[in-house]
């Protein structure tokens, strides 16, 4: 019987840890991405997925010299906190059609890949795309206060 339970510990323990190393793993953005230094670029959407843990964007950024690079770029509101603020799939997915100017500000990836998380996006009138304006990876977008003297009112989805 003693050997039984020495087995039993090493199978918990690898239960434990095959569960807890993919989470942590799916939150390293302070690892994978450079917050100190954010890179603003012009760029044209050639890709865009609204999906789980977070929605991609790809876009391409032609440079100086006429050079295209092509980029992806990782929203940190994540799909339920998109939701709740109002830019459900449909409404994103309408936001951001291929072919469509931005400007678009990153933590650029700290390896040097044409990846980051994507800190602020603007259309090509300035308008703020899918709620995110500024802000830390992982910060929910900043909510604007309604006027003195009047109540918010709920938006129409």
């Amino acid at each position: 019987m003693k050997s039984v339970r020495p087995s039993c510990f090493a199978a918990l323990l690898l239960g434990v840890i095959a569960t807890v190393v993919p989470v942590y793993a799916h939150h390293g953005t302070g690892v994978s991405y450079d917050a100190s230094h954010p890179v603003t670029m012009k760029g044209v959407v050639t890709e865009f997925h609204y999906a789980n843990p977070h929605p991609q964007l790809y876009f391409d950024v032609t440079d100086d010299k006429g050079n295209v690079v092509h980029w992806g770029g990782e929203f940190y509101p994540n799909p339920a906190q998109l939701i709740q603020g109002g830019w459900g799939k449909r409404r994103s997915e309408a936001a951001l059609p291929v072919g469509m100017h931005i400007t678009i500000t990153v933590s650029p990836s700290r390896a040097g890949t044409p990846v980051g998380a994507i800190l602020k996006l603007l259309n090509d009138q300035g308008e703020v795309v899918m709620g995110v304006a500024g802000g830390n990876p992982g910060a929910p977008p900043p909510e604007p206060a309604p006027p003195t003297g009047e109540q918010k009112q709920p938006e129409q989805k």
